[in-house]
């Protein structure tokens, strides 16, 4: 499993997040303070309060895999 931080502070991003996401036969986890959703849910994602930073959770084992994902998620992984 891999963790990183990232933004999610527009309609537009959270719907090409998601989409992104569903490419992969991963599980993704959103962590917000005591609240975790699946990341592939629209819904889940405006539980949260995206006027801060999100941890997501990646639950892939291969390398290979998680460089790929992290790759796509670029644009929204906070450095």
């Amino acid at each position: 499993m891999k963790t990183v931080r990232i933004s999610l502070n527009s309609i537009d991003k959270v719907k090409s997040f998601v989409n992104d996401l569903t490419k992969f036969d991963v599980d993704f986890d959103l962590v917000s303070g005591r609240y975790v959703i699946d990341a592939k849910s629209i819904m889940g994602i405006f539980s949260l309060d995206l006027s801060k930073p999100i941890d997501l959770n990646i639950h892939a084992e291969a390398e290979s895999s998680i460089n790929e994902i992290l790759t796509v998620l670029a644009p929204y992984i906070i450095h």
